[in-house]
């Protein structure tokens, strides 16, 4: 039987980042594939039946797939650089939930599976939760085949290279008319847990947010042969919006706006860019105050452009609104792991996604560092201890 520490230190090199830190693992990359290839074999020496569904996601069941299904679980990917935490915690102490609760002699009644989920960061196609939004339906199966990474491969492309079907993608009714119940472990990011003093707490809502790209227009030129009075330089209104993105922010109470990415095109340190990409995050508490941030931002965008002679363009990448997790579920998890607290999380979560299909909670594994997506993310080990306890203690409810 293997604890979630044990399971974490045998995928610590795995996607390991030696130019940002932490780890980059994205969808179907090498290091991606390699921790798949680890969870089939993780869950075939539990006897576990793995599948692989049609949109990526992989299923671990205890028995035999059915109806009414109790399922845990998380994703493998990361954010560029990200924390060893994030995504991995939620499937390893999944795993040692199942060891729990075997080495005590529990047979489920109800059809118990660990999920993987696909492509949750978004770190390589641009859409966070891409697997429980194809699930869902929530996005069209034809605008994911045709985003593009930054290399410009198509997801349908990076599909067919994995050897699977890019044409099976979308809703799967087969799939949500199992989950019966659906509960996510995560390691917390931020700093709840740490002010509460406890080691687990379970999840009562997720900010609204969403992605969307500005991409400014301009003339390309030579940096040393064109007057400064002859210039149409995008970078300007781009760095404008960057600055512009935090003064807006600050005036909406729980608002939060991020740009977190730049991308120049040609990109030389001679050239004027003839245009300048700007991914912008934006989230608050609810729908209202974060399309505000963005009706803001877009229309200040637009006065920065035409400034400097250029365009600006405007498109929503992703949107999620604002998730309240079931109250009854959150109190009965609640109830189960000794009155644990209620947080919420301004992280957007698969479990967030699917909240409009089946009941859904989650459950949260401090952090002492506060920090999540950056290399400093850290959970101690007897807190993931406490959290796989907490959660082999949920499933055994909800499954015996």
């Amino acid at each position: 039987m293997a604890g979630p520490n044990e399971l974490m230190a045998a995928i610590a090199d795995v996607g390991a980042d030696r130019r940002r830190g932490g780890y980059s693992r994205h969808v179907f990359d090498d290091a991606e594939r390699e921790l798949r290839e680890w969870f089939f074999e993780q869950a075939e020496a539990r006897d576990l039946r793995v599948t692989t569904d049609r949109n990526a996601n992989i299923w671990a069941w205890w028995d035999e797939p059915g109806d009414d299904a109790v399922v845990t679980g998380s994703h493998l990917d990361s954010v560029p650089g990200g924390g060893a935490f994030d995504g991995p915690l939620g499937v390893v102490s999944s795993l040692s939930a199942v060891d729990l609760l075997r080495a005590k002699g529990f047979t489920p009644r109800k059809p118990l599976a660990v999920v993987v989920f696909a492509e949750e960061e978004g770190g390589r196609f641009g859409v966070p939760c891409l697997g429980s939004r194809l699930l869902a339906g929530t996005i069209d199966a034809d605008r994911a085949r045709a985003l593009r990474d930054p290399n410009g491969v198509t997801f349908a492309e990076a599909m067919r290279f994995f050897g699977a079907d890019p044409a099976r993608l979308g809703r799967d009714e087969e799939a949500l008319r199992r989950i019966g119940q659906f509960v996510e472990l995560h390691v917390e990011q931020g700093r709840g847990l740490i002010d509460l003093r406890r080691p687990v707490a379970v999840a009562s809502s997720i900010l609204a947010h969403g992605r969307w790209r500005f991409r400014f227009g301009g003339q390309g030129n030579h940096a040393g042969a064109t007057l400064i009075a002859d210039r149409h330089d995008p970078m300007l209104p781009a760095s404008r919006l960057v600055l512009e993105a935090r003064r807006i922010a600050e005036g909406v109470d729980g608002g939060r706006a991020t740009v977190g990415r730049l991308v120049p095109n040609p990109g030389g340190t001679n050239v004027i860019a003839s245009a300048v990409d700007v991914w912008l995050d934006a989230r608050s508490p609810d729908h209202r105050s974060t399309r505000s941030i963005v009706e803001d931002l877009s229309g200040a965008a637009g006065e920065f452009a035409a400034a400097e002679g250029c365009q600006v363009e405007v498109v929503e990448e992703s949107y999620g609104d604002t998730v309240h997790f079931d109250a009854a579920f959150r109190d009965q998890l609640s109830g189960l792991l000794d009155d644990a607290p209620a947080l919420s999380t301004g992280a957007g979560h698969d479990a967030g996604i699917l909240t409009a299909e089946v009941p859904t909670a989650m459950l949260f594994v401090r952090n002492p560092t506060g920090i999540s997506h950056a290399p400093e993310e850290h959970a101690e080990p007897g807190d993931c201890d406490s959290g796989a306890n907490a959660l082999a203690r949920v499933l055994e409810n909800l499954a015996g």
